[in-house]
């Protein structure tokens, strides 16, 4: 008898335990989904996190790399532009001592051979002393980069080259230089002063010239544009 009250008493006990878990299992569920929620949710702000930090990094290097090529533009303009002073900043008096040098030239072209014939020495050594002091003035001009045009027998170029009149000469091509009134002057690559010029008209046109062959890529060009 005791026998069957005491399996009769575990039957309950294993019962009871059974449905303890019954009413536990609900609770661990919702829990273990908790945490699976918290651990997703974690995941997804890390990985929002990576992304803005991605997106952040990619800003930052983009505009780093703008920076440095303003930086590398902005150091060309100025070695451009401190270039283009050493060159041109004489242009002003250099146009200035241009009107001293026709004078020089007028004075020397006024005397004519028979003057100098008959002046003997003292006029013979007071016009080679113009004519030095000429020179002089031009060497100097053109060791600051002026240089002087002689477009005599060469096609009118309207760069450089100022029309004062037309000669008619079939035996040239037309707009050919064939006078040269008043020389002209650059500086580096520009015009300081055209060439007052006088050209033919009435002959045959120049040939056309064949085009350049393209030479090497400039780079540092390329860069620059």
């Amino acid at each position: 008898m005791s026998g069957a009250t005491s399996n009769v008493s575990e039957q309950r006990e294993m019962a009871m335990s059974d449905q303890a878990k019954d009413e536990r299992a609900p609770d661990e569920t919702a829990a273990a989904e908790a945490q699976a929620e918290k651990i997703e949710g974690a995941v997804d702000g890390d990985y929002e996190a990576v992304v803005r930090l991605l997106k952040e990094n990619e800003e930052l290097k983009d505009r780093a790399l703008r920076t440095v090529a303003e930086m590398e533009n902005l150091r060309r303009r100025t070695a451009r532009d401190v270039q283009d002073a050493r060159a041109y900043s004489v242009a002003n008096f250099a146009r200035d001592m241009l009107s001293v040098s026709d004078n020089l030239r007028r004075a020397i072209e006024a005397v004519s051979d028979e003057a100098k014939a008959a002046g003997g020495a003292g006029l013979a050594s007071l016009i080679e002393g113009v004519e030095v002091t000429e020179r002089s003035m031009l060497a100097a001009l053109e060791r600051h980069g002026v240089r002087k045009l002689d477009p005599q027998g060469e096609k009118f170029d309207p760069n450089f080259h100022q029309a004062m009149f037309e000669v008619p000469n079939p035996d040239v091509p037309a707009n050919t230089v064939v006078q040269v009134v008043q020389s002209g002057y650059t500086i580096g690559d520009r015009v300081l002063r055209p060439a007052m010029v006088g050209v033919a008209k009435g002959g045959p046109k120049h040939v056309a010239e064949a085009p350049a062959e393209p030479g090497p890529v400039n780079e540092q060009a390329e860069k620059d544009a």
